[in-house]
């Protein structure tokens, strides 16, 4: 038989002959969920053995925390903008909202600063306490840039959200992941992470720390530091003295936690944590 056989053909054209590795609208059927999820789970962890990468440092904070430059041309927009609408609600809210931003982009350069430290002094070849973020803007760049800066190495792990994500520039790009289960990327965070820095954020930097707090209360995961950079910002947020003082959590699970205010402070928790000189 002829492949140009009308019958033939019309076999070798049906969705059914694909093979099924090649197949994208079977892999993405309800009923290969579990494949999906173990590809997610599989294809960044043999990357980052492929590239020999033994230990990480995860970087959480707000995407909306950008490079002051930024901010303040946004800031320039809104006021030009409002100043030819001067009864806009919607304007005066956005341009409050950006001004409360630009007062913390100092957190921008800090973030970067303390991962420039971690990329220049962590021990190795540059693939221990490797820099790990979501690799969204904001302080996620920001840390990604820092270990730019010192040439090192650092991920990012993208998610599929609504509001397309665009990878921040200063990842290294063989390190750049997308994902699509939440719960696979936390599970990444966390696999070779030994500690969590947590520069102020909203509601993905919330739910990233509580899954953390909660395996380490648990004793799900290995013991790290969590270090919350900001302590004002983030007793405004979450008070978990009240927490305790109402018998929700232990007392020892406020020790699950520690706070920071420069990023050689961060440097010297984690050395502390894990008995190295920093």
């Amino acid at each position: 038989m002829s492949k140009s056989d009308p019958d033939v053909k019309a076999i070798l054209d049906s969705p059914s002959y694909v093979l099924a590795e090649r197949d994208t609208a079977f892999l993405a059927r309800g009923e290969l969920r579990p494949v999906r999820m173990q590809l997610e789970l599989l294809k960044p962890e043999m990357a980052l053995v492929d590239h020999g990468i033994d230990s990480t440092i995860v970087v959480f904070g707000s995407l909306r925390i950008l490079d002051r430059p930024v901010l303040e041309q946004r800031k320039k927009s809104l006021e030009t903008k409002l100043a030819d609408q001067p009864n806009d609600p919607r304007l005066a809210r956005e341009l409050a909202r950006t001004e409360r931003l630009l007062a913390k982009t100092h957190y921008y350069d800090e973030a970067r600063r303390f991962a420039k430290i971690v990329s220049s002094r962590a021990a190795g070849d540059g693939r221990k306490y490797v820099i790990v973020t979501g690799g969204g803007p904001g302080i996620m760049e920001a840390a990604n840039r820092g270990a730019h800066d010192a040439a090192a190495p650092s991920v990012g792990l993208n998610i599929i959200v609504p509001q397309e994500q665009v990878p921040n520039p200063y990842i290294t790009p063989d390190l750049c992941f997308q994902f699509h289960y939440f719960a696979l990327r936390k599970m990444h965070f966390i696999l070779r992470a030994r500690a969590l820095v947590v520069f102020p954020g909203g509601f993905g930097t919330l739910d990233e720390l509580f899954d953390a707090l909660t395996l380490r209360q648990t004793r799900r995961m290995q013991e790290i530091p969590i270090i919350m950079y900001g302590r004002r910002y983030w007793e405004r947020v979450v008070d978990f003295q009240f927490l305790a003082d109402e018998g929700a959590i232990a007392d020892e699970d406020l020790e699950l936690i520690s706070y920071a205010e420069t990023p050689e402070e961060i440097w010297n928790i984690i050395a502390h944590f894990h008995h190295f000189e920093p």
